[in-house]
């Protein structure tokens, strides 16, 4: 992949998660923090940043939703994918006890991961922007009655005692990421068997069962869809988007075809990206 400022955007501080997909799967890069996922966004398309590392979903918190207004928004085009298991380290200033904890700071998603240490110990949860940047927040702070649930990487950064491991909900917990280009990357199949997803949004025509029959040539070709998810535009209830991912390559006889029959019943069909499914994506 060719680069132009060897950086790649993440939302959230240094050692959040996303910061740890972006080392994970792009090692030779620099992550670039950025305060939100818009200015990630922003940060690749004024090529402040050659990619960004966006999560998409998680199996536990479900879909982070800024990103799918975001996405059809942005025009940036999805040139890879990367799932990767998420791990909450309880951490304090050092020498606090477990007894002194009232508070717990996070990411929304991170709480919601987590409800179980937090409900069990009465603890009030309170919102932060980012998991890395709550261990930040309880650093700088000073105050011992603070913790914060965010990755391993981040007692490091800020100097934080890990006082409990891996308290997330689940074992199961894993996060799908998007990796986000300027432009769009050309991918071929190297083999038969290779699993290729393509991304897309559409909006149908405002006729009966429009849906159903926008739909029904997935079927007929037998592309298995493996998510569908449908949002408002501009606050109106009867003006919706979806989102769409199918396994298939746009060049698949089967995919065109299906595709064909998708614009016709739809206003608008945009790609997002053709990319390769990750190895981790069967095992979930």
């Amino acid at each position: 992949m060719i680069t132009t400022t060897n950086r790649i955007a993440f939302q959230g501080d240094y050692g959040a998660n996303s910061d740890m997909a972006c080392r994970d799967q792009f090692p030779e890069m620099s992550p670039l923090p950025c305060p939100t996922f818009e200015d990630a966004f922003i940060a690749v398309e004024t090529g402040d940043a050659d990619l960004a590392m966006i999560p998409i979903e998680n199996t536990l918190a479900g879909r982070v939703a800024d990103i799918h207004r975001l996405l059809p928004e942005s025009r940036l085009h999805i040139v890879g994918e990367y799932f990767m298991p998420i791990r909450f380290q309880l951490m304090v200033l050092p020498g606090v006890t477990h007894d002194e904890i009232r508070t717990v700071h996070s990411h929304i998603h991170a709480l919601g991961q987590c409800r179980k240490i937090v409900r069990l110990n009465g603890w009030k949860p309170v919102v932060a922007g980012d998991t890395a940047g709550a261990a930040k927040l309880v650093s700088e702070e000073g105050d011992r009655s603070m913790a914060a649930l965010a990755p391993r990487l981040a007692a490091d950064l800020y100097g934080l005692d890990i006082l409990q491991e891996n308290v997330e909900d689940s074992e199961n917990n894993v996060t799908r990421f998007v990796v986000l280009s300027h432009k769009a990357k050309p991918i071929l199949r190297e083999a038969r068997d290779e699993k290729i997803i393509t991304t897309f949004i559409f909006n149908v025509r405002n006729i009966p069962a429009a849906l159903y029959k926008a739909l029904g040539g997935f079927a007929t070709n037998g592309i298995n869809m493996t998510k569908l998810e449908s949002y408002q535009l501009g606050g109106k209830f009867i003006a919706t988007q979806f989102y769409a991912d199918i396994e298939g390559h746009p060049d698949d006889e089967n995919v065109r075809q299906a595709m064909e029959e998708l614009k016709f019943f739809s206003t608008e069909v945009r790609l997002l990206g053709t990319y390769k499914a990750h190895p981790m994506r069967d095992t979930l």
